[in-house]
Order: structure tokens, then C-alpha cells, then sequence
């Protein structure tokens, strides 16, 4: 059987809408209607991956679904990285420190900046500059420690 373009553009619009096993079970049940099971007649006509395919169809033989660990994917916290980083952030931080004043909350205002405490962890600690995260992302690890950077307040000469 022969597809025509709308009918392939319905096929691939179908399954970018899926994820996981429900869109490896459609891919294979595609590829056993229109192309006799072949997962690489399948990649050719619709540009789906062929491994996926194969996948779905080994997973439609076979009656068991393979797990996905999305979990794994993408970059890790610093702090699993550098597994010591949030102790010597808070022996640093921990002398500059001050409750809230009006105690609203519980967090601890911190009297330095997350560039400087950058720069403490490279010259007082000994990390490598290259190792260690973006400023901005040091100043996340702040606040999930619980700390919150003040504001420096601006002055007009």
C-alpha cells in the first residue's frame, strides 16, 4: 500500500504527540500494517528511528514493556557532582550570616555575594575554577541551602 503525504504527516504528527511505550507500541503497530513489520522501511518513508521502532515491535511480540528512566537523563545538581561543595558553601557562608530581622522567615541573609563566594571556593578551598558552577548557579545553591542573598542597595553620587 502506497501512503500519501497526508496521510504520513497524520502518522509522524501522531506520534511526536506520544511518549514512551504508548508511542513504540503505535510506531510498531504502523510498522505491521502498512510496512510487513520492517522497522527500517519504517525509518525510511516516516523518519522514525529504527531502534524505537524495533522496540515497540519487540515489545508487541514479546507482551512486556521495557521501563523508561527518564530520571537519568539531563544534568545532575552540583551538589551530587561535588558531594562536599554544600558543606565548605556553609562553612563560608555560615560567618556572614544573619537571621531576618523582623524573623518572617527562617531563612538566613547572607552579607556576601554568590560571585565572591565563588571566589572563596577557588582560593580558600582549593576548587578549580573550571569545576565549579556559574555564579548564578552558586546562587541558586545558596538559596536551597537556605540562605538569601541580600540586596545591595544602589547610591546615587
Amino acid at each position: 500500500m502506497i501512503l500519501t503525504e497526508p496521510i504520513i504527516s497524520t502518522f509522524k504528527d501522531a506520534s511526536q504527540k506520544l511518549t514512551g511505550y504508548r508511542k513504540r507500541d503505535f510506531m510498531a503497530k504502523v510498522t505491521e500494517d502498512y510496512f510487513d513489520g520492517s522497522a527500517r522501511q519504517a525509518e525510511t518513508v516516516l523518519g522514525w528511528n529504527r531502534r524505537t521502532v524495533q522496540l515497540g515491535l519487540d515489545e508487541r511480540r514479546t507482551g512486556m514493556m521495557c521501563v523508561d528512566n527518564y530520571q537519568a537523563r539531563g544534568r545532575h545538581k552540583t551538589e551530587e557532582i561535588l558531594p562536599n561543595i554544600k558543606a565548605d558553601i556553609q562553612s563560608l557562608v555560615d560567618d556572614q550570616a544573619q537571621a531576618d530581622p523582623k524573623l518572617k522567615s527562617s531563612f538566613l541573609y547572607a552579607r556576601i555575594s554568590a560571585r565572591a563566594v565563588r571566589e572563596a571556593l577557588v582560593s580558600q578551598v582549593g576548587y578549580d575554577n573550571s569545576e565549579l558552577p556559574s555564579r548564578q548557579t552558586t546562587g541558586e545553591i545558596l538559596n536551597r541551602l537556605g540562605y538569601r542573598l541580600k540586596k545591595h542597595k544602589k547610591r546615587n553620587p
